[in-house]
């Protein structure tokens, strides 16, 4: 009984859920002795989900191994490949399957609003009624916790993360992109270049949204805010963290190869919003800028060079989408300067 609640202890201490999906599967592990245990999860769109592996762990392995969370989705198995598990989302109940002298296990894990992957885990010996019973209160214990983050991560209102988190993750972002000074000579450059991985950081902000709720009232104005995150989310893929700011403004973190592919994903979303029939309202349009996360910056500084290039397109017609980068190429607006250590949010 010590053991589960040392586990259980250990489970609710990390608010960081990469940390708990690998401190989940040690703590079955190391409670059950199967031959491995696993987390999967369903991402995408609806009709071409496949399955991102959380967590992996088999009995010998001294470290968890998983799908990186910016995976191309064609590069991961479409979710009708595993058939049980999509039973035991769908059924939202345990799967058992005898497979060649050993016993596979399906738990599915579940939000409040839906069935969102299983707890795999592959026995030599068959787990019994009380075995069972004990990775079910786990997987409650972690589904409650998970809802106290969603709590206090996320708005209440379009389910995206909200402002607050936006720093920790920022900094999780920057910790993997080099100061440009620590780089020696130029064929170093191109080569760690190609190493890097690049984030981009966008601003959205809904034009005209005031005349929205004057006309129409802050209810019809909140089912807006809730339609727009849809799109978001149809937009971008199942990777990039999608927040809103408050009011009318949103934010995307997106990992990417180039500027270029970054700007095709927020053109996307900018024709899905001008092209989609908003009830009662009719057409809403978006300005969006956006700017490369550099080495060394700081979250207020790549928000405000993404908020120029926002600011702009307010003031060149909006429902467009800018690089801050090439608007300063082409000499439209000047660079901005570094801002001190004090952050804006």
């Amino acid at each position: 009984m010590s053991q589960v609640v040392d586990h259980l202890a250990e489970l609710t201490g990390f608010r960081d859920r990469d940390v708990m999906d690998v401190t989940l599967v040690m703590a079955l592990r190391d409670l059950l002795e199967p031959e491995s245990v696993a987390i999967y999860r369903t991402v995408g769109e609806p009709g071409h989900e496949r399955w991102l592996t959380r967590a992996h762990l088999r009995a010998g392995d001294a470290v968890a191994s998983a799908d990186p969370l910016w995976a191309k989705p064609e590069a991961l198995p479409l979710v009708t490949s595993h058939p049980l598990r999509l039973e035991a989302m769908r059924n939202r109940s345990v799967t058992q399957v005898a497979q060649g002298g050993q016993w596979l296990y399906l738990f599915p894990i579940a939000t409040d609003r839906d069935v969102i992957g299983v707890i795999e885990i592959l026995s030599t010996r068959r787990l019994g009624t009380s075995a069972q019973r004990m990775v079910s209160s786990v997987l409650r214990i972690y589904h409650n916790f998970q809802g106290l983050l969603d709590y206090s991560e996320r708005d209440t209102l379009t389910g995206l993360l909200n402002r607050k988190t936006f720093d920790e993750s920022f900094l999780k972002v920057l910790s993997e992109i080099p100061v440009k000074h620590e780089v020696k000579n130029d064929t170093e450059d191109r080569r760690h270049e190609s190493a890097t991985p690049h984030y981009v950081l966008g601003v959205i902000d809904i034009d005209h949204f005031k005349s929205v709720n004057d006309r129409f009232g802050h209810l019809i104005g909140d089912e807006v805010l809730l339609l727009l995150s849809r799109l978001m989310r149809g937009s971008f893929r199942f990777h990039d963290l999608l927040y809103r700011f408050g009011g009318e403004e949103f934010v995307v973190l997106m990992r990417c190869d180039e500027e270029i592919h970054a700007g095709e994903a927020f053109e996307r979303l900018r024709l899905n919003t001008e092209r989609y029939a908003f009830p009662q309202v009719g057409r809403i349009t978006v300005s969006i800028g956006f700017t490369e996360v550099r080495g060394g910056d700081s979250p207020a500084a790549a928000f405000e060079r993404a908020d120029k290039a926002v600011y702009h397109a307010k003031g060149n017609g909006r429902n467009q989408v800018h690089n801050y980068a090439a608007l300063v190429a082409s000499g439209v607006i000047q660079e901005a300067a570094q801002l001190s250590d004090v952050e804006l949010f």
